[in-house]
């Protein structure tokens, strides 16, 4: 799904030559308002003919036109920065808590660990380095982003933008997949949804996606392109082959993702609902039970969140990618027409972008012990930066002093015995 490689759809190629045309016709447009406002000037009582009203029409809508392609390029160039530090900061710190000791070893917090290391890989492969080539030059024109008109890394980072997507998407169809197995066969979760297994499902994405995008370096290379310079771009040979590996590669982290989630999240609530009524009859609500149900929660709003957000983007990108020269769908009969959807396409491809950066939010707002979790980290990480402070260490070493070996086990078997009480049931993740 890319229409953000110039090597995916040559949309981009004809704008290119379409640029040059509009601003022609911009010119012809403004010769006729002006000799129309003048004939208006010396004839106040003219009365407005059909030709003229659609003039001022025609006027107006292409105006339109362009000024969606200029917001849509300024919401971008404004929005995306934004949204890859809020990324960065938030998955690094979501990373952090899968980690810790008390959750890295329940098989969602593998999933989520996994997601939040792909979505980290995507912001800085795909967010990032689009965002430089095509937002830079709209805050600062005079500025060159040429780093990507370099043979290497042209292809390992179109490569690793292509693994990183598809590995995310589908993270999050496994971890749906994980959900409805266990609370909709609940029978089979240790087996399936064990520690264990979970490393071997996430091992195995990892190598499949790393195997299955190989052909996106293979068929990159750096390439003069008319009108526009050197761009990392596909083999002119090569076109065809790359235009239907990149349409199938968008059906697999789009189109497919989307009807599996959606099925399986419809199958998922129905039985929540279900048994939402037998606990209301039994009255008996367990630790367990509260907690498989926040972790259910948590995959429904980020498993929403995902379609939401990739959905609009989507559509304007098909729409897009279908007018490139292999295919014979000539939607756009007017350039400005063609400006009008590149707008679009910038403004939801900026939505679409929030994918990656919006999960933190979600976890902590639906994950009462991902809040619980993220608040012990920093606790923690605060407790040692004053340990290691020099007034605090020589008191908590005086104190250390004159405290005897008892006492110390015996505050050592508390903390044991309450974390063992506090922990979270392992059997049902």
């Amino acid at each position: 799904m890319d229409d953000d490689q110039v090597d995916l759809t040559m949309a981009e190629l004809k704008t290119s030559t379409s640029l040059n045309s509009s601003m022609c016709a911009t010119v012809e447009e403004n010769r006729e308002l002006y000799k129309l406002l003048g004939l208006l000037a010396e004839h106040p009582d003219l009365q407005m003919n059909a030709t003229n009203c659609s003039t001022l029409s025609k006027i107006e809508e292409d105006h339109t036109k362009v000024t969606a392609l200029v917001v849509g390029s300024l919401f971008y160039a404004y929005f995306t920065p934004f949204v890859f530090v809020t990324g960065i900061l938030g998955n690094s710190v979501s990373l952090s808590v899968f980690l810790c000791k008390s959750m890295r070893h329940l098989s969602a917090s593998t999933y989520l660990a996994a997601l939040s290391t792909s979505d980290l890989m995507v912001l800085i492969f795909y967010v990032l380095t689009e965002w430089l080539i095509r937002g830079v030059p709209v805050l600062s024109p005079d500025t060159k982003v040429t780093f990507m008109h370099v043979n290497g890394a042209c292809q390992v980072i179109m490569y690793f933008h292509y693994v990183s997507r598809f590995l995310s998407a589908w993270l999050v169809v496994a971890f749906t997949v994980e959900r409805y197995i266990g609370v909709c066969h609940p029978l089979h979760r240790r087996h399936i949804c064990s520690p264990t297994s979970t490393k071997k499902i996430v091992f195995g994405f990892t190598v499949f996606s790393l195997v299955i995008n190989i052909f996106k370096p293979l068929l990159s290379v750096v390439h003069d392109v008319e009108l526009w310079g050197p761009m990392c771009t596909t083999y002119p040979q090569h076109r065809q082959l790359s235009f239907v590996l990149d349409s199938i590669y968008a059906v697999f982290i789009t189109f497919i993702p989307f009807v599996i989630i959606t099925v399986i999240n419809i199958l998922i609530i129905r039985r929540l609902v279900k048994h939402n009524r037998q606990q209301r009859l039994v009255r008996v609500v367990t630790e367990e039970s509260v907690l498989r149900l926040e972790f259910t929660s948590i995959l429904l709003v980020v498993s929403f969140c995902f379609v939401a957000l990739n959905l609009p983007y989507f559509a304007i990108w098909c729409k897009l990618f279908l007018t490139s020269r292999f295919v014979n769908v000539q939607t756009f009969e007017d350039p400005d027409e063609l400006d009008y959807f590149r707008g679009l396409a910038l403004i939801t491809r900026a939505i679409f972008c929030m994918n990656y950066c919006i999960n933190f939010f979600l976890y902590s707002i639906t994950g009462a012990y991902f809040r619980r979790q993220l608040r012990a980290l920093f606790h923690y990480r605060s407790a040692r930066y004053k340990q290691h402070s020099p007034c605090q260490g020589y008191c908590m070493h005086g104190s250390l002093q004159n405290s005897d070996s008892h006492s110390k086990n015996s505050l050592r078997r508390e903390s044991v015995k309450s974390l063992r009480m506090t922990s979270t049931p392992q059997t049902w993740l």
